[in-house]
């Protein structure tokens, strides 16, 4: 009898927890598309339009905490997805770590844009951990409707990072910094385990949760898609 109520009481807090990372992930998927519906709605303080229309990935780590990074303590979750023959695929959940984070540090709560420019670094975010500056170069993001013809962002960047802190939105530098796949999460959103070449391929048919999300990016897509064919008519 002892043990068939220790079997219930272990058995009722896995259920718990299982539940309680479930929403905590849902919440990262929700405030994911929250930010990025936000950045693209001010195009004169955001990524701009040529940026987001050729990335080839785009990750999200929403309201990381003041000090998150510091002495790699403690760390930022987030949610990335990457272009396929139909669409935007599923999200992946994703975890940041350690790295450099210059002056960042001191903010009371940033808000990271990863967006991944060549079919190099889409490599690296398909597989299931790298390292900014060994593996991927990375270099901090342009900022602004357009990105500035004297900049080397297209020629050579695989990932361009950014960060939001109080409002205000900028390049930031995330040399040494490790994104993985977050596994914990992953199991809570898709109910088993898998890769995240799997997921970012397009393998994987996306779950309603991600619906915001992803809605997001594909609104950020069009917006800089359509700003730039007006911007062609232009000319």
């Amino acid at each position: 009898m002892k043990k068939l109520m220790l079997l219930a009481v272990v058995v009722g807090v896995s259920s718990l927890s299982w539940a309680g990372g479930r929403k905590d992930s849902l919440d990262r998927l929700n405030n994911a598309g929250v930010v990025l519906n936000e950045i693209m709605a001010t195009p004169d303080k955001g990524i701009p339009q040529e940026v987001f229309e050729h990335a080839k990935c785009i990750a999200v780590v929403p309201h990381m905490v003041k000090g998150a990074f510091i002495f790699g303590g403690k760390h930022g979750r987030g949610v990335a997805t990457c272009r396929t023959a139909n669409g935007w695929s599923a999200p992946a959940l994703i975890s940041v770590g350690g790295g450099s984070w210059g002056l960042q540090i001191g903010a009371e709560e940033i808000d990271l844009v990863m967006t991944v420019m060549n079919d190099q670094g889409m490599q690296h975010m398909l597989s299931n951990k790298f390292q900014v500056g060994a593996d991927a170069a990375a270099a901090a993001g342009p900022v602004g409707r357009h990105a500035s013809a004297g900049t080397d962002w297209k020629a050579d960047s695989e990932i361009l990072t950014y960060s939001r802190a109080k409002g205000l939105f900028a390049g930031i530098s995330l040399t040494g910094a490790v994104i993985e796949q977050d596994n914990d999460s992953t199991r809570d959103i898709y109910r088993k385990q898998m890769g995240q070449r799997a997921i970012l391929s397009g393998a994987v048919s996306a779950p309603a949760s991600a619906a915001s999300f992803l809605k997001a990016v594909r609104d950020g897509s069009n917006q800089a898609r359509v700003a730039e064919s007006k911007e062609g008519d232009k000319q």
